[in-house]
Protein backbone atom coordinates (compact mmCIF):
# COMPACT_ATOMS: atom_id res chain seq x y z
CA UNK A 1 0.00 0.00 0.00
CA UNK A 2 1.14 3.25 -0.89
CA UNK A 3 2.64 5.89 1.74
CA UNK A 4 3.10 9.40 1.48
CA UNK A 5 7.25 10.03 2.06
CA UNK A 6 7.64 11.44 5.68
CA UNK A 7 7.63 15.59 6.36
CA UNK A 8 10.82 17.22 4.80
CA UNK A 9 12.97 18.42 7.82
CA UNK A 10 12.11 22.25 9.51
CA UNK A 11 14.63 24.87 7.83
CA UNK A 12 17.23 25.12 11.17
CA UNK A 13 16.90 28.13 13.23
CA UNK A 14 18.52 31.41 11.78
CA UNK A 15 21.93 31.73 13.46
CA UNK A 16 23.11 35.40 13.87
CA UNK A 17 26.63 35.93 15.01
CA UNK A 18 26.96 36.63 18.78
CA UNK A 19 28.90 39.21 20.89
CA UNK A 20 30.00 38.89 24.53
CA UNK A 21 30.92 41.49 26.27
CA UNK A 22 30.86 41.62 30.24
CA UNK A 23 29.28 43.97 32.14
CA UNK A 24 29.96 47.84 32.43
CA UNK A 25 32.85 47.82 35.12
CA UNK A 26 35.90 50.11 36.16
CA UNK A 27 37.97 52.41 34.11
CA UNK A 28 41.29 53.45 34.39
CA UNK A 29 40.36 57.07 34.11
CA UNK A 30 43.99 58.17 32.23
CA UNK A 31 43.00 55.54 29.10
CA UNK A 32 39.80 57.20 29.03
CA UNK A 33 41.22 60.24 28.64
CA UNK A 34 43.79 59.34 26.00
CA UNK A 35 41.37 56.73 24.15
CA UNK A 36 42.11 58.15 21.06
CA UNK A 37 45.57 58.63 21.28
CA UNK A 38 45.91 55.07 22.61
CA UNK A 39 44.44 53.74 19.59
CA UNK A 40 46.18 55.44 16.84
CA UNK A 41 48.42 51.95 16.73
CA UNK A 42 45.42 50.08 16.36
CA UNK A 43 43.98 52.28 13.75
CA UNK A 44 47.07 51.56 11.38
CA UNK A 45 47.04 48.23 12.05
CA UNK A 46 43.18 47.51 11.28
CA UNK A 47 43.45 49.85 8.00
CA UNK A 48 46.35 47.42 7.05
CA UNK A 49 44.07 44.57 7.74
CA UNK A 50 40.75 45.98 6.64
CA UNK A 51 42.42 46.53 3.35
CA UNK A 52 43.24 42.73 2.73
CA UNK A 53 39.63 41.74 4.09
CA UNK A 54 38.54 43.68 0.92
CA UNK A 55 40.71 41.97 -1.44
CA UNK A 56 39.67 38.79 0.30
CA UNK A 57 36.23 39.62 0.64
CA UNK A 58 36.37 40.54 -3.64
CA UNK A 59 37.85 37.12 -3.85
CA UNK A 60 35.73 34.94 -2.01
CA UNK A 61 32.59 36.39 -3.60
CA UNK A 62 33.93 34.69 -6.62
CA UNK A 63 34.52 31.54 -4.82
CA UNK A 64 30.83 31.91 -3.32
CA UNK A 65 29.60 31.83 -6.24
CA UNK A 66 30.99 29.21 -7.66
CA UNK A 67 30.67 27.00 -4.44
CA UNK A 68 27.75 27.99 -2.49
CA UNK A 69 30.06 29.29 0.13
CA UNK A 70 33.25 31.12 1.41
CA UNK A 71 36.38 29.24 0.33
CA UNK A 72 38.18 28.10 3.04
CA UNK A 73 41.73 30.81 3.19
CA UNK A 74 38.46 33.44 3.11
CA UNK A 75 36.50 32.26 5.76
CA UNK A 76 39.64 31.72 8.07
CA UNK A 77 40.88 34.96 6.96
CA UNK A 78 37.59 36.78 7.60
CA UNK A 79 36.61 35.08 10.80
CA UNK A 80 39.60 36.58 12.40
CA UNK A 81 39.18 40.11 10.82
CA UNK A 82 35.69 40.81 11.89
CA UNK A 83 36.22 40.20 16.01
CA UNK A 84 39.69 42.13 15.64
CA UNK A 85 37.62 45.24 14.16
CA UNK A 86 34.92 44.14 16.84
CA UNK A 87 37.32 44.58 19.47
CA UNK A 88 39.13 47.84 19.05
CA UNK A 89 35.50 49.24 18.03
CA UNK A 90 34.55 47.95 21.61
CA UNK A 91 37.44 49.30 22.90
CA UNK A 92 36.56 52.94 21.05
CA UNK A 93 33.58 52.91 21.83
CA UNK A 94 34.43 52.51 25.78
CA UNK A 95 32.10 49.77 26.37
CA UNK A 96 35.57 47.73 27.72
CA UNK A 97 38.66 48.96 29.59
CA UNK A 98 40.78 46.39 28.51
CA UNK A 99 43.00 47.44 25.56
CA UNK A 100 42.89 44.99 22.29
CA UNK A 101 45.76 43.02 21.81
CA UNK A 102 47.66 43.09 18.48
CA UNK A 103 46.65 39.56 18.15
CA UNK A 104 44.05 37.56 15.92
CA UNK A 105 42.89 35.02 18.53
CA UNK A 106 42.62 36.23 21.91
CA UNK A 107 40.24 34.07 23.85
CA UNK A 108 41.01 35.60 27.29
CA UNK A 109 40.47 38.83 25.83
CA UNK A 110 36.65 39.57 27.51
CA UNK A 111 34.94 40.64 24.06
CA UNK A 112 34.35 37.88 22.21
CA UNK A 113 32.72 37.30 18.49
CA UNK A 114 30.68 34.04 17.75
CA UNK A 115 30.74 32.82 13.61
CA UNK A 116 29.96 30.64 11.90
CA UNK A 117 30.55 30.69 8.25
CA UNK A 118 28.39 27.97 6.17
CA UNK A 119 26.59 27.81 3.21
CA UNK A 120 25.52 30.67 1.15
CA UNK A 121 22.39 31.12 -1.27
CA UNK A 122 24.14 32.31 -4.25
CA UNK A 123 21.77 34.41 -5.56
CA UNK A 124 21.70 36.46 -2.46
CA UNK A 125 25.88 36.44 -2.80
CA UNK A 126 25.10 38.21 -6.17
CA UNK A 127 23.28 41.14 -5.04
CA UNK A 128 24.98 41.36 -1.50
CA UNK A 129 26.16 44.52 -2.26
CA UNK A 130 22.67 45.36 -3.38
CA UNK A 131 20.93 43.58 -0.24
CA UNK A 132 23.55 45.21 2.33
CA UNK A 133 22.45 48.85 1.57
CA UNK A 134 19.86 49.12 4.36
CA UNK A 135 21.87 47.61 7.01
CA UNK A 136 24.61 49.49 6.07
CA UNK A 137 22.37 52.97 6.08
CA UNK A 138 20.86 52.04 9.34
CA UNK A 139 24.75 51.39 11.18
CA UNK A 140 26.06 54.32 9.43
CA UNK A 141 23.46 56.73 10.78
CA UNK A 142 23.94 54.55 14.71
CA UNK A 143 27.51 55.71 14.53
CA UNK A 144 27.24 59.10 13.38
CA UNK A 145 24.71 59.30 15.91
CA UNK A 146 26.69 57.64 18.57
CA UNK A 147 29.79 60.31 17.50
CA UNK A 148 27.71 63.28 17.69
CA UNK A 149 26.98 63.31 21.71
CA UNK A 150 30.40 61.01 21.81
CA UNK A 151 32.17 63.55 23.50
CA UNK A 152 29.67 63.50 26.07
CA UNK A 153 29.83 59.66 26.70
CA UNK A 154 33.33 60.55 26.90
CA UNK A 155 33.16 62.84 29.99
CA UNK A 156 30.65 60.97 31.43
CA UNK A 157 33.22 58.11 31.57
CA UNK A 158 35.97 59.82 32.72
CA UNK A 159 34.12 61.67 35.62
CA UNK A 160 32.60 58.51 36.47
CA UNK A 161 35.43 56.38 35.87
CA UNK A 162 32.81 53.52 34.38
CA UNK A 163 29.72 54.03 31.77
CA UNK A 164 26.76 54.00 33.00
CA UNK A 165 24.62 51.35 31.99
CA UNK A 166 21.86 52.54 29.40
CA UNK A 167 24.80 54.30 27.56
CA UNK A 168 25.91 50.85 28.29
CA UNK A 169 23.48 48.96 26.55
CA UNK A 170 23.08 51.52 23.60
CA UNK A 171 26.71 51.41 22.79
CA UNK A 172 26.55 47.86 22.86
CA UNK A 173 23.73 47.57 20.55
CA UNK A 174 25.82 49.74 18.00
CA UNK A 175 28.55 48.00 18.40
CA UNK A 176 26.68 44.26 17.52
CA UNK A 177 24.93 45.99 14.85
CA UNK A 178 27.68 46.23 13.03
CA UNK A 179 29.87 43.61 13.57
CA UNK A 180 27.05 41.54 12.19
CA UNK A 181 26.37 44.11 9.13
CA UNK A 182 30.08 43.22 8.60
CA UNK A 183 29.97 39.61 9.15
CA UNK A 184 27.02 39.67 6.27
CA UNK A 185 28.62 42.00 3.53
CA UNK A 186 31.72 40.18 4.26
CA UNK A 187 29.46 36.73 3.57
CA UNK A 188 30.46 35.20 7.21
CA UNK A 189 26.63 35.17 7.57
CA UNK A 190 23.28 34.51 5.41
CA UNK A 191 21.54 35.74 8.61
CA UNK A 192 20.82 39.32 7.85
CA UNK A 193 21.85 42.23 10.52
CA UNK A 194 18.83 42.12 12.81
CA UNK A 195 17.63 42.47 16.79
CA UNK A 196 19.37 46.03 16.53
CA UNK A 197 16.77 47.14 20.40
CA UNK A 198 18.17 44.16 21.84
CA UNK A 199 16.59 40.08 22.76
CA UNK A 200 13.90 39.07 24.43
CA UNK A 201 14.35 37.78 28.05
CA UNK A 202 15.09 34.05 27.98
CA UNK A 203 15.78 34.15 24.40
CA UNK A 204 19.35 32.57 24.44
CA UNK A 205 19.20 28.93 24.60
CA UNK A 206 22.27 28.55 26.91
CA UNK A 207 21.09 30.81 29.36
CA UNK A 208 22.68 33.91 29.92
CA UNK A 209 26.19 33.82 28.73
CA UNK A 210 27.53 37.48 28.88
CA UNK A 211 25.87 40.67 29.64
CA UNK A 212 25.31 40.88 26.04
CA UNK A 213 24.27 37.63 25.16
CA UNK A 214 21.17 38.16 25.30
CA UNK A 215 21.00 41.36 25.08
CA UNK A 216 18.06 42.94 26.99
CA UNK A 217 18.15 46.42 26.77
CA UNK A 218 16.21 48.74 29.39
CA UNK A 219 13.86 51.32 28.25
CA UNK A 220 16.35 54.06 28.94
CA UNK A 221 19.17 51.75 26.86
CA UNK A 222 16.65 51.70 23.73
CA UNK A 223 15.78 55.62 24.06
CA UNK A 224 19.19 56.27 23.42
CA UNK A 225 19.24 54.50 20.31
CA UNK A 226 16.93 55.74 18.80
CA UNK A 227 17.90 59.11 19.68
CA UNK A 228 21.57 57.82 18.20
CA UNK A 229 19.23 57.00 14.87
CA UNK A 230 17.67 60.92 14.90
CA UNK A 231 21.27 62.68 15.50
CA UNK A 232 22.83 60.54 12.58
CA UNK A 233 19.96 61.19 9.96
CA UNK A 234 20.47 64.96 11.41
CA UNK A 235 24.24 64.53 10.62
CA UNK A 236 23.67 63.13 7.75
CA UNK A 237 21.07 65.65 6.16
CA UNK A 238 23.50 68.50 7.71
CA UNK A 239 26.45 66.69 6.25
CA UNK A 240 24.83 66.60 2.71
CA UNK A 241 24.57 70.67 2.92
CA UNK A 242 28.05 71.62 4.20
CA UNK A 243 30.18 68.89 2.21
CA UNK A 244 29.23 69.68 -0.80
CA UNK A 245 32.19 72.72 -1.35
CA UNK A 246 33.33 75.03 -3.89
CA UNK A 247 36.42 75.23 -4.66
CA UNK A 248 38.74 77.95 -5.88
CA UNK A 249 38.15 76.23 -8.79
CA UNK A 250 34.70 76.29 -9.00
CA UNK A 251 34.80 72.38 -8.50
CA UNK A 252 32.31 70.97 -6.77
CA UNK A 253 33.49 68.18 -4.68
CA UNK A 254 30.95 65.58 -2.65
CA UNK A 255 32.15 63.91 0.03
CA UNK A 256 30.98 60.70 0.77
CA UNK A 257 31.22 57.48 3.04
CA UNK A 258 32.47 53.87 2.65
CA UNK A 259 29.87 51.21 2.85
CA UNK A 260 32.95 48.84 3.28
CA UNK A 261 33.69 48.28 6.94
CA UNK A 262 36.61 49.39 9.17
CA UNK A 263 37.26 51.35 12.33
CA UNK A 264 34.09 53.76 13.64
CA UNK A 265 36.15 57.11 13.72
CA UNK A 266 33.77 60.19 13.18
CA UNK A 267 32.89 61.41 10.30
CA UNK A 268 33.32 65.00 8.69
CA UNK A 269 29.78 65.78 10.36
CA UNK A 270 30.69 64.47 13.77
CA UNK A 271 34.18 66.75 14.03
Amino acid sequence: MWQAPPAAAPYPTEWLPTLDLPAPGPQNRLTVLFRLLLLIPQFIVLWVLSVVAFVVTVIGWFGALVLGRLPVFAADYLCAYVPYETRVNAYLLMTTGSYPPFAFRVPEYPVQVGLRPGELNRLAVLFRIVLVIPAAVVQGLLYAGWWVVGWISWLVVLVLGRMPQPLFEASAAVLRYRMRYTAYLVMLTSAYPKRLFGDEPGSEPEGTVSATRPLVMSGAGRGLLVLFLVLGLASGVTSSVTTTVTGDDDEVKNVTGPLLPGPLLPGPSSR
